[in-house]
């Protein structure tokens, strides 16, 4: 009879945290989607005859990481769990988000855009978890987080708590995963690079209105969101480096 895994304290840690937010999505209150306002993004200006250019066009830098990425990862073996998955909801992200605010005015059109941002997500807290606790810890995140990312992207259409637990309960999770020193093996991802731009990012989409003010109308918080968000993937990309020929024992 095979025995059964042995947990470490650290994957016991996140198993608890992991639960926590899982019971916060299932049975926190409510947040109906209807009650909640659509974002009304400052720069609606076209160009070439495409609409709201500014926050269309800047999500070609998450396709530019993502593309990247995914080059940096040809021939690395040793990458973190999701690492391909974070590079591929990056594209997602692209794509989705690009095709949200091309109409912003239709809510129906935010799943596509959530969904990309779930698979990216996903990818990051495999990760994490994988350069700070255990490679079957950072597998067992992805396919958790890649589950619950999704359908809580689903379900945001009537029912905002689930996405909001997977987004800010998530972040708050890598977080405690940064404070934590790499174990033994790990390519040493800067976590702490990826969620200063994140935090970023959030920075610029509430002063949306106010950036494009003061930078009289050049460019908007919402579009400057789009680039601080893409360049969480350089520290990712940038732990991928190449490795030189000298580094290597003759």
């Amino acid at each position: 009879m095979p025995s059964r895994p042995v947990l470490t304290v650290r994957e016991k840690y996140l198993l608890a945290a992991l639960s926590v937010l899982a019971l916060a999505a299932c049975f926190a209150p409510v947040l109906p989607a209807a009650a909640w306002h659509i974002p009304h993004f400052v720069d609606m200006r076209a160009w070439l005859g495409i609409p709201n250019a500014g926050d269309v066009l800047s999500n070609l830098a998450f396709l530019a990481m993502g593309v990247w990425g995914s080059e940096r990862l040809r021939g690395r073996h040793d990458a973190p769990v999701g690492t391909s998955w974070f590079f591929v909801g990056l594209i997602l992200t692209c794509l989705g988000s690009g095709f949200y605010h091309l109409a912003p005015d239709m809510p129906q059109r935010l799943i596509a855009d959530r969904l990309g941002m779930a698979v990216a997500f996903a990818g990051f807290l495999g990760i994490a978890a994988s350069e700070r606790i255990s490679v079957r810890a950072g597998e067992a995140m992805l396919v958790l987080m890649m589950v619950a990312g999704l359908l809580a992207a689903w379900v945001a259409r009537e029912n905002l708590t689930p996405w909001a637990v997977v987004q800010y309960g998530g972040m708050a999770l890598a977080v405690g995963l940064a404070s934590i020193r790499p174990r033994p093996g790990a390519v040493g991802v800067p976590l702490g690079g990826v969620i200063v731009f994140y935090v970023m990012a959030k920075l610029f989409e509430l002063g949306d209105v106010t950036i494009f003010e003061v930078t009289g109308h050049l460019v908007s918080g919402h579009t400057l969101k789009h680039l601080a968000a893409a360049l969480a993937a350089w520290p990712v990309i940038r732990a991928l480096r190449p490795i030189g020929p000298a580094q290597f024992p003759h």
